[in-house]
């Protein structure tokens, strides 16, 4: 019986509509920030917070944005990796040209390319939807492809498309450990989760949801469809964009056009279905199975092997992993189409009743 509401009277409709109405659902999200600005910073080595911690936090803002655009507004996107390019060369761009641009606005003014670019290829919606949606937005993906490889000014006269970063700073505050990278994106990652969960729950949200249901309906109602489509682009591509910029400023370091290919786009589109569409909390536990799984796989498989005898090659794992990664997007979509998150929240129901059956 510890997460049952007994005692908690809402007095307000400030308090009734919070974003967490549960005082145990707040401790455990301050427990959680504890967790993750102190304790993993503090006592995880630079292995883990580079191939896990990091990854993590950034793959976790890209899926939020992909969220916003295919859960929330229902528009299929296969062009998210073009929006993560474009957001990275952007920003490469504004600090190699404009001289002595900080880190932070750079990144910022690349999720503003990226929306631009996101409302431009967005503007298909307007009047194909599904299927034909999917495929004017991979048009975005192959067009960025060609840009960065053909057109040498936006890679800095590079011949094959790579470009690098070095000295990232804010200020005083140098970004070169990967405690201090950590730390860099777990900002990003919870300024723009916090506005995305209240863009989500205001007018502009509902309106997608709207859409995502019944456009036709919609419409009638008063919501202008091209108004809400473009804006949950906007939003979306923008904050893909900014995952974008850090991936390649902070985890990467130097990258290539082919580090934001189309398989990039399907992973993100493979976490919102795992995680959950339609939900923020979706993003991050579609994150946490895309970048964790690949990790167990590749330890637990060569050991597993070893206990019959058997030699189990990286090339090996590799496939199994892409055949596991399959068969589960198909298993979440027949037996639970709206992913851990609604897993997630069907316990936390349970828990809400127990031990009493109703």
């Amino acid at each position: 019986m510890l997460y049952r509401e007994n005692g908690q009277i809402k007095t307000s409709y400030r308090s009734d509509q919070q974003i967490l109405p549960i005082a145990q659902d707040r401790y455990a999200l301050i427990a959680l920030l504890v967790l993750a600005c102190v304790v993993i910073p503090g006592l995880a080595s630079d292995y883990v917070l580079r191939a896990i911690g990091i990854p993590f936090l950034i793959m976790s803002l890209a899926a939020l944005g992909v969220n916003i655009l295919v859960g929330y507004c229902g528009q299929i996107s296969l062009g998210s990796g073009a929006f993560m390019a474009i957001g990275a060369y952007g920003a490469f761009n504004v600090m190699a040209r404009v001289q002595d641009m900080p880190l932070v606005p750079a990144l910022l003014l690349g999720g503003f390319f990226a929306m631009v670019y996101g409302i431009i290829f967005g503007l298909p919606s307007l009047r194909v939807k599904g299927l034909y949606l999917a495929v004017a937005t991979l048009a975005a993906q192959f067009f960025s492809d060609w840009l960065f490889l053909r057109v040498k000014w936006l890679t800095n006269n590079s011949s094959s498309g790579s470009v690098s970063v070095g000295n990232l700073h804010v200020g005083p505050w140098q970004i070169d450990t990967a405690a201090s990278k950590y730390m860099f994106c777990l900002a990003f990652v919870i300024f723009f989760a916090l506005i995305a969960k209240n863009l989500v729950r205001s007018a502009a949200g509902r309106e997608w949801m709207a859409i995502r249901d019944m456009d036709v309906a919609a419409s009638v109602i008063g919501i202008r469809p091209m108004y809400a489509k473009l804006s949950a682009f906007a939003v979306s591509s923008f904050i893909i964009g900014i995952a974008g910029g850090l991936w390649a400023f902070v985890h990467l370091g130097a990258w290539e056009p082919a580090a934001f290919s189309v398989e990039i786009s399907f992973r993100l589109l493979f976490m919102v279905i795992i995680g959950g569409m339609g939900s923020i909390m979706g993003g991050f536990l579609g994150a946490a199975f895309m970048v964790l799984l690949p990790i167990f796989l590749s330890q637990a498989l060569p050991a597993l092997g070893a206990l019959f005898g058997l030699t189990i090659s990286t090339a090996t794992v590799a496939h199994i992993e892409t055949m596991i990664f399959g068969g589960l997007i198909v298993w979440f979509l027949i037996v639970e189409p709206h992913g851990l998150s609604k897993l997630w929240s069907l316990g936390k129901q349970r828990l809400r009743i127990w031990p009493f059956p109703h």
